[in-house]
């Protein structure tokens, strides 16, 4: 099965929390695919975004897709929020209290999609028996909680044998990759088998208009880079 073209998801955690609003909005004029709202609670992670109030906030902004990311310690008790804020996914962490599978089909029983994030360290065996229940599989090349992070291109091999895997079940799976996403990182991500590729500060920290930005990515995904290359430098 043929991996789809890049996706861009523009994450609004290294924006201007004081206009997120005109974020989002400059994000959707240059062209990505998605918006990716990190919501962090003190506990699971040692960071505190944003809440349901700040997605409905957010909402009426845009028409492009609202992922959230739930990087909480009990996504079963608050993905019904995030759902009437307007998201149209919920990812959680397979590494949270609650049982993945129950909390797949909570986020289903409203009609939304569901995604399931998975750790640096998590092993990729983890996710299996949830490829086939989820709308988009999310690995993460940074650890869950701070914008800014470096690259972790060891987590490559890893996102490569999750892609097979898909493939090899005949899956039609988005998998996104999350953390460090940039010029230099966003071809090897893509030619691993990523292909919702979440951008944040590699997006935000130019001024101005953001689509010189987006076409740049999306095209240094397209042109590709191997794991192995990266790996070596």
């Amino acid at each position: 099965m043929r991996q789809r073209p890049p996706q861009i998801s523009a994450s609004v955690l290294n924006a201007d929390f004081g206009r997120l609003a005109d974020a989002v909005r400059r994000a959707e004029v240059a062209g990505v695919d998605s918006i990716h709202l990190d919501v962090m609670d003190g506990h699971f992670v040692n960071n505190i975004t944003m809440g349901p109030v700040a997605v409905e906030a957010l909402r009426p902004h845009s028409a492009l897709p609202y992922h959230s990311h739930l990087m909480i310690s009990q996504p079963l008790r608050y993905s019904q929020a995030f759902v009437e804020a307007g998201s149209d996914l919920i990812a959680f962490h397979i590494e949270a209290e609650d049982d993945p599978g129950t909390v797949i089909d909570a986020i289903h029983a409203t009609g939304r999609e569901a995604g399931l994030a998975i750790n640096p360290e998590t092993p990729r065996e983890a996710a299996h028996p949830y490829l086939e229940r989820i709308e988009l599989l999310l690995v993460m090349t940074v650890h869950p909680g701070w914008g800014g992070q470096a690259f972790m291109s060891e987590v490559l091999p890893k996102l490569a044998a999750l892609r097979a895997e898909a493939t090899r079940r005949g899956l039609d799976l988005p998998i996104g990759v999350d953390g460090g996403i940039n010029l230099e990182t966003i071809g090897a991500a893509h030619a691993a088998g990523g292909d919702v590729l979440v951008a944040g500060t590699a997006l935000y920290r130019a001024p101005g208009d953001l689509r010189p930005v987006v076409d740049g990515l999306r095209a240094a995904a397209s042109a590709g880079v191997g794991p192995e290359a990266t790996a070596a430098r």
